[in-house]
């Protein structure tokens, strides 16, 4: 079973949502802001993903843009990036769909076609 980790108030969630629920395909919702991700998952799923940590970063958020990212992550370690995304889940890009052997970060319909 596919893992759908959103933010249900954000746009691009409630068209990930739509496009899965379209075409009928089967999922787990999780709310990211109720149920973060842990330290060992982020790990994972970037691992899986086959993309850059920073790909990660929710780089349009309010928290985001507090706390300056922009400027401190190129100088923070992949360890130190882990778990800063782990302590708040509005600092991670969404929404997340899960499989056994993919992690797609943000919706793009195309890339959800392909599952």
């Amino acid at each position: 079973m596919l893992k759908f980790i959103c933010y249900p108030k954000c746009t691009t969630c409630q068209k990930a949502k739509k496009w899965l629920d379209d075409n009928k395909i089967e999922y787990e919702l999780r709310d990211i802001k109720i149920d973060n991700p842990t330290l060992e998952e982020l790990i994972e799923w970037y691992n899986k993903s086959g993309l850059p940590l920073k790909k990660f970063f929710n780089t349009s958020g309010l928290l985001y843009k507090s706390l300056d990212l922009k400027n401190k992550l190129p100088e923070m370690s992949e360890d130190e990036m882990l778990r800063l995304l782990a302590t708040d889940g509005m600092l991670v890009k969404r929404p997340l769909l899960i499989g056994d052997d993919f992690v797609l970060v943000g919706f793009k319909e195309d890339e959800y076609g392909k599952i």
